[in-house]
């Protein structure tokens, strides 16, 4: 009978045994559920603003960022957390328009100022974006050349411009904006990239949190050309269009639908481009740090473009940290580019009020579409007739330093006018800090032009 017993106990000892290791395996399972779930709902949260922000890390904002870390070390590292509020609340109030309005940045000022004002600014948008566009395809294409030396530039100026055309004409509005947030995950090659490199952390730490400042010619223009591509007029009119992009894909398809807009609204927009801000300029962080890291405490510091620092980092940090670095540029070249076009697109098509947004096929919107086209092709050709991509660049940052003022201080004047933004207005400490970076921008655009010809 005690046998019985013993048998029993024993088998219900390894029956509750069994089950409670099912219970946590179970448990661990739905835990990872869980947490899968959460991901996912954060990736889904994600949009307009994340895009904008990694689009900024174009490869012409990655070869003044690699200028800036081979030039000075870890010296001017404390910009990339001074422009991160100042960027994100630019960001908010250019998605805060698209939101309340329904409108693109342009349709507004059409509306709200006179047509010269407007002309004015979407013309000089229209030519730096060109330029931007150009300089960003020749980058693209010497990138590519370092991982295979045996294709030919020109072939891939034109196929990669081909391509981002496809991208933005033929894919419906709904894939191709999940391509552009998945290239976003290219951005994360230059954090690797950092870690790869031997990088004296007490010098990053001390440099990222306390400014230092010499006031020399070179370093001004550095500072400027930072500011220039950090806040820069193109982001403005792409995070507006495209925060109403979202809204049509969401069944807002006209205009009464499209001012009702719920708190929940602003919440998730908010968040959106705080984040994709933080993204933004903690990639030009690491891309400063890895150049400092490398590149300076080396004595290598004449750094003219993208693809100069790529093959520097070669024999000093090694053959993964290069072809990391290389295939970024080619990879936020894919982002930033349809980013560059499309907003020179839709300030065009705003403008003169013709049918625009990637939601519509080429039938219904062509001359928003032969714009993208036009820019596209004048960029590629720019590559062709030998024109300097580093005085492509100079130049389109001079256009940058006219236009990014004025357009800041519309930007600053709609989200403060309730005719504009209703119940959204800034917040008087939103407002000032609008006005305070327009004052710097002033000074930046002011400085890069002195800059020239002194």
């Amino acid at each position: 009978m005690e046998e019985h017993i013993e048998k029993i106990a024993s088998a219900l000892s390894i029956a509750l045994e069994k089950g409670l290791a099912a219970t946590r395996k179970l448990g661990k399972g739905a835990g990872e559920i869980t947490q899968f779930k959460k991901a996912h709902g954060f990736w889904q949260s994600l949009g307009p603003g994340l895009i904008t922000g990694a689009a900024d890390d174009d490869p012409s904002g990655i070869a003044t960022y690699s200028q800036t870390g081979a030039r000075y070390g870890f010296q001017l590292l404390w910009l990339a957390l001074f422009t991160f509020p100042l960027m994100a609340v630019v960001q908010e109030m250019c998605a805060r328009i698209g939101l309340m309005t329904g409108r693109g940045l342009a349709g507004n000022i059409r509306i709200n100022y006179p047509k010269w004002v407007l002309y004015t600014c979407a013309a000089l948008l229209f030519v730096a974006n060109t330029l931007n566009i150009g300089a960003d395809l020749g980058a693209m294409a010497k990138a590519t050349e370092l991982i295979a030396p045996n294709l030919n530039f020109f072939l891939l100026v034109g196929g990669f411009t081909l391509f981002c055309m496809f991208l933005q004409i033929f894919i419906p509005y709904e894939q191709y904006a999940k391509y552009l947030k998945y290239l976003v995950f290219v951005l994360f090659s230059y954090v690797a990239t950092a870690f790869l490199s031997n990088i004296n952390y007490n010098d990053l730490l001390f440099h990222t949190f306390v400014p230092a400042l010499v006031l020399s010619k070179d370093q001004l223009f550095l500072i400027t050309g930072i500011l220039g591509t950090t806040i820069s007029p193109y982001l403005f009119f792409w995070q507006t269009s495209h925060e109403v992009e979202e809204e049509i894909l969401h069944g807002k398809t006209s205009i009464r639908l499209r001012e009702v807009t719920t708190d929940q609204e602003v919440k998730k927009m908010r968040f959106d481009v705080w984040i994709g801000m933080f993204v933004s300029n903690a990639v030009m962080f690491f891309i400063i740090a890895t150049c400092a890291g490398v590149l300076f405490s080396h004595g290598i510091t004449n750094i003219a473009t993208a693809e100069d620092a790529a093959l520097a980092l070669r024999p000093l940090a090694g053959e993964n940290a290069f072809l990391l670095f290389a295939l970024g540029i080619v990879g936020m070249g894919l982002l930033a580019v349809p980013v560059l076009a499309g907003s020179a697109a839709y300030t065009v098509a705003e403008s003169f009020n013709w049918k625009s947004g990637l939601f519509r096929k080429l039938h219904q919107a062509r001359p928003f579409y032969g714009i993208i086209i036009f820019s596209m092709l004048i960029g590629m050709a720019i590559n062709f007739i030998g024109i300097d991509p580093i005085k492509m660049l100079i130049f389109s940052a001079v256009v940058n330093g006219l236009v990014a003022p004025v357009i800041l201080f519309l930007i600053v004047q709609m989200t403060s006018n309730k005719k504009v933004v209703r119940e959204r207005v800034n917040s008087p400490f939103v407002a000032a800090l609008g006005w305070y970076i327009t004052g710097i921008m002033v000074i930046s655009g002011v400085a890069t032009i002195i800059s020239l010809f002194i």
